[in-house]
């Protein structure tokens, strides 16, 4: 098995260490510019490409003004996000507003950030109704249902409770066309961490006989579709990374022969990637505690789940350097562990490792999407600092560690009793 390389030293981070205590998150500004770039790249036969970038993935301000400079929209599911992307800049269609049970104080902030809205269902024509909506945009998001397969993450598209089924997904246009909208879009998301090529081509193709069949049957005409994300990275070392360059092409040729040969005007394809823009470019970098044996060995770290809680929550892989010893053999088979009182608590199980000695640095890769984003605070453990490599090799802090204060902050007792803190 080969090793995946880490842009880091342990001299690096070792000197990092002695002011930042590890668990941190380190992030690669060079990876992060050149995923987006050669996104970018794959699609520039189309005019107006743009990809939105999945906020949910990595919410740190400084990488998304990195991902706003490289011509990246930004897609919003939640107030919060909404009003981050807000004070970053993003404005008008910039924002692609997706969501689902959506509140709707929601759908008027993204309404007056002048957002597209990708409406979930046709009952949310309604919401729109009651915010007493006046735009002339019509979005929604397509689930074919048992029409199309699903993947492991996101699981079949007859069993997902996003989208507007097959059936009914002519009459919520033709219910917004009767309400005034003359502008018109499309939306899917149906997979996550997706290697296979040909399902996201095979998308495209959907996507653009769709538009087809709704523009034909009630005489109107789309702007744009927006494909989703879904775009898998490498997690494993034997893995290969998707061809965007060739995914490019294939939909170049397939929107030529679905909708400029069919006589429908030329349509903005646009993209939600996350993962495979930050994945690859975050580590979350950890200090061995304990190394034990039981019935197995154990390896103990000073993160846990809280950190990165994708291997707890559905057996993610994630690749594990030991820094200082990428040259070694890989001997040794290890459970790579945290300290909750949870035995789910696991970045690895059964791993083949070099041999591991408390005070060694682990660098975990691949975490720089749904890593530092999904971490939650169970056993009182406090979420860890961010910081970014950027291109000359300078560490910055774009996040701060928390601190057992900001634990205590959103406690509400008379007298000041947490004061202490």
């Amino acid at each position: 098995m080969s090793e995946k390389r880490v842009p880091f030293s342990l001299e690096q981070v070792n000197a990092l260490a002695k002011n930042h205590p590890t668990p941190f998150y380190i992030y690669d500004e060079e990876n992060l510019r050149g995923n987006i770039r050669r996104l970018n790249d794959a699609f520039s036969w189309c005019e107006g490409f743009r990809n939105y970038f999945a906020v949910k993935a990595c919410p740190n301000p400084e990488i998304m003004s990195i991902l706003k400079e490289e011509g990246a929209g930004i897609d919003c599911s939640s107030m919060t996000e909404l009003i981050l992307s807000e004070a970053l800049g993003f404005k008008g269609e910039e924002i692609m507003f997706t969501s689902n049970d959506t509140p709707l104080e929601e759908f008027q902030k993204a309404v007056e950030m002048g957002a597209v809205i990708n409406l979930d269902d046709i009952s949310h024509i309604q919401s729109l109704d009651n915010i007493n909506y006046q735009g002339d945009f019509a979005c929604f998001r397509y689930n074919p249902g048992n029409l199309r397969g699903g993947n492991a993450i996101i699981g079949e598209p007859v069993e997902a409770k996003y989208g507007v089924p097959d059936h009914t997904i002519v009459e919520a246009y033709q219910l917004m066309k009767d309400r005034g909208a003359k502008r018109f879009g499309l939306h899917t998301m149906l997979i996550s961490n997706e290697l296979n090529e040909d399902y996201f081509v095979e998308t495209a193709e959907m996507i653009f006989e769709l538009v087809k069949r709704i523009s034909d049957v009630l005489n109107i005409q789309f702007e744009f579709v927006n494909l989703g994300g879904g775009i898998g990275i490498p997690y494993r070392p034997e893995e290969e990374a998707m061809d965007v360059k060739s995914i490019g092409e294939r939909t170049q040729a397939l929107h030529k022969q679905f909708i400029v040969d069919q006589g429908l005007k030329p349509l903005t394809v646009y993209l939600e990637c996350g993962r495979f823009i930050s994945g690859p470019s975050g580590y979350l970098v950890s200090k061995v505690r304990h190394v034990t044996e039981k019935y197995k060995k154990y390896v103990g770290l000073d993160a846990c789940m809280t950190n990165l809680m994708r291997p707890a929550l559905y057996g993610a892989y994630h690749h594990i350097t030991v820094l200082g010893k990428e040259q070694e053999a890989r001997n040794e088979t290890y459970d790579v562990t945290g300290s909750l009182c949870e035995n789910n608590d696991k970045f690895a199980i059964n791993r083949n490792l070099p041999k591991v000695r408390p005070g060694d640095i682990l660098a975990i890769h691949d975490a720089g999407a749904h890593g530092h984003a999904m971490g939650f605070n169970y056993n009182g453990t406090l979420r860890s600092a961010e910081f970014l490599m950027r291109t000359d090799g300078r560490f910055e802090m774009i996040r701060r560690a928390e601190t057992a204060r900001d634990y205590f902050a959103t406690l509400n007792f008379p007298g000041n009793k947490w004061s202490v803190f």
